[in-house]
């Protein structure tokens, strides 16, 4: 089956396919696959926005049918609070992608006990991709990542899926989990969505309040001004820049920086060490973590 790039639909009016169980899911999967229809996936935790539209734009232009699934995974909140916290509204999300989805595209939208009837007991071994960075900052979250997307793979068996290179860790820990799990699924990347002052589209932006909104764009600007500094200044140096500069603000508190190795996230110490160096960061504004990343 190919990808059908450039295949574009105009969207009509017409009673929504949800499903909340795995078994209707799969009869309409295998249904479509009885047609030769490939699906691009779009794998969700539900409040979505612009960033989340970006992805289902995608896989509409690229594929016959598209798949959406909204489902808050418990298994990947080493911090209950931040569960307890998570935005939740289907409703909304729901009007949100009625104008891109049609009659054949689908929702799925299981309950925990549909996705975990007992308890998950995997433990995949994503190596050294798993332990810097948000994995050192949350210990377990990437296994509820891998075992919840396998889930979902398995169910949707999608020909494509679609991940913002916000979460870029995230992104290369599925990558890895297709390749121990042999899917034969293609991965696709897509660029970060901003707000127009910069900051980086997440479901976490509306729990930020008005001062720590107004800070959160100096994420991205600092970021910038370190990329244009990289002839001048080795790694160490940008971080201590990027540290300095946020801490500064009183609003925003820096929980980690990185340069990075893009394909095996490895930290560098100097640029000659990787070709594709990308810097990571994590920033507490408030009672909201944010996370962002910028090649350099």
């Amino acid at each position: 089956m190919n990808i059908n790039y450039g295949y574009f639909r105009k969207p009509f009016l017409y009673e929504m396919k949800i499903f909340e169980t795995i078994n209707a899911t799969r009869e309409h999967v295998h249904s479509l696959s009885n047609q030769h229809l490939t699906v691009g996936f779009v794998p969700t935790m539900g409040a979505l926005h612009e960033g989340h539209l970006s992805l289902v734009r995608r896989a509409t232009r690229e594929n016959d049918r598209v798949a959406v699934s909204i489902f808050v995974n418990p298994n990947q909140f080493n911090n209950p609070a931040d569960l307890e916290k998570y935005s939740r509204n289907i409703g909304a999300d729901l009007e949100l992608l009625k104008p891109f989805l049609e009659e054949d595209d689908f929702i799925f939208a299981p309950s925990v006990a549909e996705m975990y009837p007992i308890a998950e007991t995997q433990v995949y071994n994503f190596g050294s991709l798993a332990e810097v960075m948000e994995g050192r900052f949350r210990p377990g979250h990437f296994n509820g990542v891998g075992v919840v997307v396998n889930k979902l793979f398995r169910i949707v068996e999608p020909l494509t899926a679609y991940f913002g290179e916000k979460d870029f860790q995230q992104l290369a820990i599925i990558r890895r989990l297709v390749s121990i799990e042999q899917l034969p699924i293609i991965i696709i990347p897509c660029p970060i969505m901003r707000e127009p002052d910069g900051l980086a589209m997440s479901s976490r932006n509306v729990q930020l309040m008005p001062d720590h909104r107004r800070a959160a764009p100096l994420i991205f600007e600092t970021l910038t001004k370190a990329a244009g500094k990289v002839i001048s200044a080795s790694p160490e140096q940008l971080r201590q820049f990027i540290i300095s500069t946020l801490n500064h603000t009183g609003l925003l508190e820096v929980e980690y920086v990185e340069f990075a190795d893009e394909a095996t996230l490895n930290p560098v110490t100097s640029w000659a060490e990787s070709e594709n160096i990308r810097c990571f960061i994590a920033v507490q504004a408030g009672e909201v973590r944010l996370i962002d990343n910028l090649r350099v």
